[in-house]
């Protein structure tokens, strides 16, 4: 069976065929940094991340950029309310989403942007889109022209007449429709601003994800995910931005969006108030298991927050993790009464159906709700076995052992052992002492002390850590 996924844009499952074969270019909408991720932040986080994490266990070399928008409204309206910096504060809050996300087993995508670093692609972009009249400049704003783009609203399905521009959308008697959208914002007084053709200003939202796309992945790629909040008008402008801009159809072959987590049937939202930071549930329970509660259900389906199917999910988890001690043990005593042949067979039988069925509901649209009931199964022919005090079998053990393994590592729930769990305490500790660093050299670079910011690099060069300043932001490495 091959990959099949639901494509928003077709509204349907598909063959996954991607452009350029073994490679997959995957591209995810990434936070705006002015505040902690809340749990309905985290699930496209983990969602994406499982799918990155199969896409590659099947062979496929997965190219994963995730952006950081450090650069809007909401960063600059909590600045002010803090009297902070922006960038700072931005900064400040990419280094606590590295910290949630390390907590839920997110790795770090390939590459992760910020918009910060890419004004330039931005502009280019934007100077592209007026030069063929998919754009036009306003006292220093620049619109793009939903009319222009006669294929606007493929993604969503609605109907022109039928649209609602979207929170962050304002209504101005200056556009040409009431539809047309900023890309980019004159700076109003005490705003940060960056220089322009068009005057001082900031990017638009939804531009940014456009220009760092094409940038990292070229002007079509395979797969774009985000939650079903940015179908429209998010992702829905961005396809018209690109493909007004290259010319190109199909940006983004494949569109997948995660459903939503509520509160009472109603969308977890901050805007709304009526959310728990990621932050404040994992004081509650561990990572792993906030991460299994989050794929327990298939991704596309909406999930109602209750603490009670937190406890549910860390009772789960531990059943699977008490299955594979089980395995550890028995391989570890080798005694007992002989196994016999036929008990052999089954647990084989288990394991091979444990793969196959795992692979089987990975390949059906990600379903990592059966995918995780084809581990249980697994799991309860490996107490049966166990439990019959059987010696021997060594060979169908380890196999388990291995299958076991493979499976809970795909969906990021491999358990951290007590041989690593040292070295994995000192990687956080290092990356949160770093994260700090990072935060008050970007700070003394913004008050161009740069006497400060250069003894901080020079500092921890001399102790074997090495910062380069890049377009995405300053970055380290062990020496």
């Amino acid at each position: 069976m091959s990959l099949r996924i639901y494509n928003t844009l077709g509204r349907k499952k598909e063959t996954f065929v991607p452009r350029n074969p073994g490679k997959v270019g995957m591209y995810v909408c990434g936070p705006t940094t002015y505040d902690l991720i809340h749990l309905g932040n985290a699930r496209p986080l983990v969602v994406f991340d499982t799918m990155r994490r199969y896409l590659e266990s099947i062979g496929y070399q997965v190219t994963y950029v995730q952006n950081f928008t450090d650069i809007d409204d909401k960063i600059i309206n909590r600045a002010q309310e803090r009297g902070e910096d922006p960038l700072a504060l931005a900064e400040r809050y990419i280094g606590e989403y590295f910290t949630d996300a390390a907590a839920l087993r997110v790795r770090p995508a390939t590459i992760q942007p910020k918009v910060s670093g890419h004004l330039q692609e931005i502009i280019t972009m934007i100077e592209q889109l007026v030069e063929k009249n998919h754009a036009y400049v306003v006292d220093g704003d620049v619109y793009f022209s939903i009319p222009s783009f006669p294929s606007y609203g493929k993604l969503s399905g609605r109907a022109m007449d039928d649209m609602i521009a979207g929170a962050r959308v304002d209504v101005d008697a200056r556009k040409g429709h009431p539809m047309d959208f900023a890309l980019w914002k004159a700076a109003k007084p005490g705003e940060p601003a960056w220089p322009s053709p068009w005057g001082p200003g900031r990017p638009g939202w939804h531009i940014e994800c456009s220009a760092m796309s094409e940038k990292y992945l070229g002007q079509q790629f395979d797969i774009h995910g985000g939650g079903q909040d940015l179908i429209f008008p998010h992702h829905e402008n961005e396809i018209a931005q690109s493909e007004a801009c290259s010319g190109a159809e199909n940006m983004a072959k494949y569109w997948l969006h995660n459903g939503f987590i509520t509160i009472n049937q109603e969308k977890m939202s901050k805007s709304l108030g009526n959310f728990f930071t990621l932050r404040q549930i994992l004081a509650k329970f561990p990572g792993d298991v906030v991460r299994y509660y989050l794929l327990a259900t298939h991704y596309r389906s909406p999930l109602d927050f209750d603490d009670t199917k937190l406890a549910t999910a860390q009772r789960s988890l531990q059943r699977l993790r008490t299955s594979r001690r089980l395995l550890t043990e028995a391989l570890a005593s080798g005694q007992g009464a002989p196994a016999k042949e036929e008990a052999i067979q089954a647990l084989q039988q288990s394991v091979d159906q444990a793969q196959a069925g795992f692979q089987a509901a990975m390949d059906d649209d990600f379903n990592t709700a059966l995918a995780i009931s084809h581990l249980f199964d697994l799991a309860k022919e490996i107490n049966v076995f166990t439990q019959q005090n059987q010696g021997g079998g060594e060979t169908v053990l380890t196999a388990a052992a291995e299958t076991f393994d493979r499976l809970m590592q795909v969906l990021g729930l491999e358990e951290v052992t007590v041989d690593n769990v040292k070295d994995e305490q000192e990687t956080k500790l290092l990356e949160g002492v770093m994260a700090l660093v990072l935060r008050l050299r970007a700070e003394a670079r913004q008050k161009k002390d740069w006497a400060t910011a250069d003894a901080i690099r020079d500092g921890l060069k001399e102790v074997g850590i090495v910062m380069e300043d890049t377009p995405q932001g300053t970055r380290w490495l062990k020496a």
